[in-house]
């Protein structure tokens, strides 16, 4: 089986590559804007240096393509956040260009990592199915573009069979170096992180799932293999409340307006103190609590590791500084 990866040297990416090892009549091939070295878990991939969203992208993944029985498409920009355009044409323009690709190429299954923040907003006193409504939250231009893209995708139903994996936070160790850049920057050294923080004021309705990389990259193996159709939720238990991240992080809770919380990161955002606009608040606060009966049921899918082992796992991370070996992009 040829499976193409893009994306394959970032976060999830990493975890698949490491997964599908132990997979002997798989080769994969990794999309990737620079190839990276042969380090593992990059040992025994065959590369295709390609730049998502760049005209001309098109030929050179369609060529890529070739006799794939499969296509998973990971590549994604979280930053820089102050230039959305660059973003918008790697996220959405990028994701067309693969989408058409894989089409034009005959390849039979594309498998697309969507996201819970493709989701319209849903209150966290219950959970949802995978017939939420996928319209994102607005104010958050991470939401925006995995809802546009899910929308692009429905354009391919009759050309190729697609599969929607849409996983809460997703973490692991080797990330911690990454996630921090990505979200607190400068603002939050990692020396916290090897310490108790004694404090961690946050709303009270910041309630969120994670889901260890590893496990979403069992997922995705199993997903090859059984090529289920449409969206499928990814998520460990338990739900992670705002207490209990404060106990992994070895502090104390304290209750936080959502308003305040909300002006905090627009001041810091604006002043360049952090990396992470506002809308990131709004994504937490109103994304939808994930029911992954269809995992489990379908795929035989059970999580590895429970949510608090890989906020443990990313915490760690952070104040080792841990990063995924030579990765040039996400």
């Amino acid at each position: 089986m040829k499976v193409v990866i893009t994306g394959a040297t970032g976060n999830v990416g990493t975890a698949l590559l490491r997964r599908l090892a132990d997979e002997p009549d798989i080769e994969v091939h990794g999309i990737s804007r620079r190839p990276p070295g042969d380090a593992p878990p990059y040992r025994g991939v065959k590369w295709t240096p390609i730049e998502l969203g760049r005209a001309g992208a098109e030929e050179p993944l369609t060529v890529a393509f070739e006799n794939a029985d499969a296509v998973v498409h990971l590549a994604w920009l979280i930053q820089p956040a102050r230039d959305e355009r660059l973003m918008y044409r790697t996220n959405v323009a990028g994701s067309a260009q693969v989408f058409s690709a894989a089409a034009d190429a005959g390849v039979p299954h594309l498998v697309h990592m969507s996201s819970v923040g493709a989701y319209s907003p849903g209150s966290k006193d219950r959970r949802v199915d995978e017939s939420w409504p996928v319209n994102g939250v607005p104010s958050s231009f991470y939401s925006r573009h995995k809802a546009a893209v899910e929308h692009l995708l429905n354009q391919f139903e009759s050309r190729v069979l697609i599969t929607r994996p849409r996983p809460g936070l997703i973490l692991q160790a080797d990330a911690g170096a990454e996630i921090r850049d990505y979200f607190l920057g400068r603002l939050v050294p990692k020396v916290l992180f090897r310490h108790r923080i004694p404090i961690l004021p946050l709303p009270r309705d910041l309630v969120l799932q994670f889901v260890h990389s590893d496990d979403v990259a069992d997922a995705l193996a199993r997903i090859l293999r059984q090529r289920p159709h449409g969206a499928v939720n990814l998520a460990a238990e338990p739900v992670v409340t705002p207490r209990a991240l404060a106990e992994v992080l070895g502090g104390r809770h304290v209750p936080l307006s959502p308003h305040l919380l909300r002006l905090l990161a627009n001041v810091s955002w604006r002043l360049r103190l952090q990396p992470t606009p506002p809308g990131w608040v709004d994504l937490a606060l109103k994304s939808p609590l994930l029911d992954v009966t269809r995992a489990r049921a379908e795929l035989g899918w059970e999580p590895r590791f429970d949510a608090e082992e890989a906020l443990h796992a990313l915490v760690r991370g952070i104040g080792s500084g841990e990063q995924v070996p030579a990765s040039p992009v996400l």
